[in-house]
């Protein structure tokens, strides 16, 4: 008797998935400074930032095609971590917001910056590393388990009574139930199958930049009621590394390409903005009356939850690089200080990937300067930078003193800062979308008589103090150079096929590496290309020695196939940084490997 009630447990631990949190071992949490608390933590993991995938009581009634519910195993299937504290049984880093009994389901940040990695057996907790999770693989799942419930009757009909009985609504309204979901899948059916690549990302790798640039201009600026624009939408086929979070905050430049201002929370919002828009954050802009001073109402129907993005921000700022847990050699870590700290010429690292500060000359604030250059690495990701789209609602929009009229068709990347900047300056100037006759204002504001009438226009004379910083918000990626190794830029142009050289604190627990994940560990990093691995599994499972992922993996049956310098462009290149491959000796490798265990 006893032997079948622990059956009948375990069966419904299976079967419930992420409502089943007690039975499984928490992780061994990485020292990560005296600000990363459990509170920290647990905020951290569930702060809505604005993100609107699916109704939640859909996602809890949706199945897998072996019938067990799609949120069984709380998505561990893809990577994703358990979350004790979700009220809801979801995922580290997915969210539900808005008023019960329908919430909406989305995500943040820590979704895809928190990672488990496991050692000898054990698994450990870094939170703000690079998620080991396979987001293509639960874009297409969804895709499939929607089109089931609709092409499906009987699938449609359990799926209906499970969410109406949830929702407190009656049998009557399941035709209303399956035209909400007709229209959610149709603009979710666009993107992912014509977004996502026929060579898979894998798990710790996506094209972020391009799927923000499809979701913003495929999803959010067409005509209504859809506001769907398919033709802008490309195949994603530029997949990067998540990158880590701890530091972030300081760096002078973010986006591996080095586009986006950073250092003060204005730019971060504007940094964060644009990732809400590319995570199923709702934005849908709409053209407004002539005397609305920006033309555009940005927050129409937007969904971006400020607030949150703030907080966001702010327990990002806690976040200190994990410390090294496992022995290390002091002589050994010593001697690679010594090779850290010589100049590039001779292998050393600390001229790309040292502390250098300086200030913000507006806020006065301390950032740390992050090179933005071209070492030879894959260029997929400029590819996507040069992408253009029709702008739709956005067709001639523009922010006084910060972005230029936006052409019928324009770069993505121009109306994506366009969209950002848009929906900052009316956020904080709420006055934006009022006729403003306040002398105040004056000093901000132009109202004059319009050439068509005696009704007065609003112009913006200057940027606020507090908003001038947004000037330098976006950079302007450069052109796709034609040859490896040129850098050469019109004037304020970013360098080309370039990337951001960090601050190496906490590196070792970011692997794979390069901007792509195309390396596996530091050691192979310090190999030249033709030496680096061909192929190699991607999952959890670290090896200490190597710094980085070990051989041998159990969560995923993937493997990533990399190509050499004679394919740049594949996405997948493990070319380029070969620093200190040939110069330095193999005891200097090893020191050097020792001391970056200890940053």
């Amino acid at each position: 008797m006893k032997s079948s009630a622990l059956l009948a447990s375990a069966v419904m631990v299976a079967i419930l998935g992420g409502h089943a949190h007690a039975a499984e071992t928490a992780p061994t949490y990485m020292d990560q400074g005296p600000n990363w608390t459990a509170v920290t933590r647990g905020d951290f993991y569930k702060q809505d930032q604005g993100s609107k995938m699916i109704p939640l009581p859909w996602l809890q009634a949706l199945q897998q095609p072996n019938g067990m519910p799609f949120l069984a195993d709380h998505l561990g299937r893809y990577g994703y971590l358990a979350n004790p504290d979700s009220p809801d049984g979801l995922p580290v880093g997915f969210t539900a917001s808005g008023p019960a009994p329908v919430k909406i389901a989305g995500m943040t940040c820590s979704a895809c910056h928190t990672r488990d990695i496991t050692v000898a057996g054990t698994t450990y907790r870094v939170d703000g590393g690079p998620a080991f999770t396979d987001f293509q693989s639960f874009l297409a799942d969804l895709d499939t388990a929607v089109s089931h419930i609709l092409t499906d009757g009987p699938a449609f009909t359990t799926f209906a009574n499970e969410v109406l009985a949830q929702t407190g609504a009656n049998s009557e309204d399941a035709t209303a139930l399956h035209q909400e979901v007709q229209a959610w899948y149709l603009r979710y059916h666009t993107l992912v199958s014509k977004a996502l690549p026929p060579k898979p990302w894998g798990p710790v790798r996506l094209d972020a930049v391009g799927m923000i640039f499809n979701r913003l201009t495929g999803l959010d600026l067409g005509p209504p009621p859809s506001c769907l624009i398919p033709e802008n939408i490309h195949v994603a086929d530029a997949p990067v590394r998540y990158p880590f979070l701890w530091n972030a905050p300081i760096q002078d430049r973010t986006q591996w390409p080095g586009f986006a201002a950073n250092g003060n929370d204005l730019l971060a919002l504007s940094r964060n903005l644009g990732e809400v828009y590319g995570v199923f954050g709702i934005f849908e802009p709409t053209k407004e009356s002539w005397w609305h001073l920006l033309r555009i109402n940005y927050l129409a129907n937007n969904s971006a939850n400020f607030d949150g993005l703030n907080t966001l921000e702010t327990l990002v700022k806690k976040i200190g690089p994990p410390k090294w847990r496992w022995p290390v050699d002091p002589a050994l870590v010593a001697a690679g200080k010594v090779v850290f700290d010589r100049p590039q010429a001779t292998g050393g690292c600390v001229e790309c990937h040292g502390i250098v500060k300086k200030s913000d000359p507006i806020f006065g604030n301390e950032t740390w300067v992050t090179p933005v250059q071209n070492v030879g690495t894959d260029t997929r990701e400029y590819d996507v930078l040069a992408w253009t789209a029709k702008t739709g609602t956005l067709d001639g929009a523009s922010i006084p003193f910060l972005t230029a009229p936006l052409k019928a068709t324009d770069k993505a990347f121009n109306t994506l800062a366009l969209s950002v900047i848009g929906s900052i300056l009316q956020y904080y100037i709420p006055i934006a979308r009022l006729a403003v006759e306040d002398t105040r204002l004056k000093a901000i504001f132009d109202i004059k008589a319009k050439i068509a009438g005696d009704a007065k226009a609003i112009q913006l004379k200057s940027l606020p103090p507090n908003l001038r910083t947004l000037q330098g918000a976006f950079r302007a990626p450069g052109p796709k150079e034609k040859s490896l190794g040129t850098t050469t830029t019109a004037p304020g142009e970013a360098p080309v096929n370039a990337y951001e050289s960090r601050v190496l604190e906490g590196i070792w627990a970011a692997a794979p590496y390069l901007h792509n994940g195309s390396v596996p560990t530091l050691s192979d990093l310090l190999k030249t290309a033709a030496e680096r691995p061909v192929r190699f599994k991607i999952g959890p499972a670290y090896d200490i020695d190597k710094v980085g992922i070990a051989a041998d993996q159990t969560k995923f049956d993937y493997t990533l196939e990399t190509t050499d310098c004679s394919q740049p462009n594949s996405g997948d290149s493990r070319c380029g940084h070969e620093y200190g491959t040939t110069t330095l000796t193999a005891d200097e490798k090893k020191a050097l490997l020792e001391y970056l265990k200890t940053l």
